[in-house]
């Protein structure tokens, strides 16, 4: 893996006004991600994860500190990475197809050629055969393959993904994470992971960051020493079971509840 950062974050602080009041979100928050890598971040909710993912999609500006892509501070950040929020956000009056090349419709690119790319990939995401079906026809799981897919065709190196397996159950969700990972191995795009369970963290990373409650810090970083591919990997090895017990014990000492209702 190449040592020079696509995406970096340096001493990043951002505040806002909420009732009269100044709410620090994040405070010097600072990671970089290489090319390929696949990192995720867990914290308490409130703790400025998806604020960070505003911040480095333009979608809000820090108060201090740089966001640089590919060694070089940007004044537009707009469009240089793929984002998939926690929604799906998928149009109901669209299809499926026509859905997923919504990024490249975005970019003034031919619709034909977006259409015809679009049908290429169906397969692979689990979607062939669904071209033509309008959103409210999908399972959950369908619907946020199809909102993968079309932060895919955005064909952008960088991918920021906000909990999307959130909402799934148990089932649905472990088996998107195994396909998510046959995906980003066959892409090697950088992705900046967003969820609050702990397992899922562990599973699917190179890094983990643990976020503190607000104002949001990164109290730990945790490099993954499983072996990839991860397919075969049993969710009860007793690795992956200690570095999610590391992992549960940072959170406790940044939430300050030994609870941890929200790392489920």
């Amino acid at each position: 893996m190449a040592e020079t950062p696509c995406l970096d974050v340096r001493g990043v602080s951002k505040t806002f006004r909420d009732g009269g009041q100044t709410v620090t979100a994040l405070e010097n928050v600072s990671l970089a991600a290489r090319p390929g890598e696949f990192i995720t971040i867990i914290g308490p909710s409130g703790s400025g994860k998806s604020t960070l993912f505003n911040l480095i999609t333009g979608l809000a500006e820090p108060d201090t500190g740089e966001i640089v892509f590919d060694c070089g501070p940007v004044r537009k950040r707009a469009g240089r990475v793929g984002y998939m929020p926690q929604r799906d956000l998928l149009l109901p009056w669209r299809t499926v197809l026509d859905n997923v090349i919504l990024g490249p419709e975005l970019d003034g690119r031919p619709r034909r050629e977006a259409r015809r790319r679009a049908r290429e990939m169906m397969p692979l995401f689990g979607l062939a055969g669904f071209e033509d079906a309008f959103p409210d026809t999908l399972s959950g799981g369908m619907r946020q393959r199809a909102a993968l897919l079309r932060t895919f065709l955005t064909d952008r190196d960088v991918l920021l993904l906000d909990e999307p397996f959130g909402a799934l159950d148990a089932l649905t969700r472990r088996e998107l994470q195994r396909w998510l990972l046959d995906v980003w191995q066959r892409f090697q795009k950088t992705i900046l992971f967003i969820t609050h369970d702990v397992e899922e963290a562990v599973f699917l990373a190179d890094r983990v960051l643990v976020f503190s409650a607000r104002p949001g810090r990164i109290v730990k970083e945790l490099h993954v020493t499983l072996p990839r591919p991860r397919q075969s990997i049993s969710l009860l090895s007793t690795e992956l079971r200690e570095m999610e017990a590391e992992l549960l014990d940072t959170l406790r000492a940044a939430n300050g509840d030994p609870a941890l209702p929200d790392a489920r």
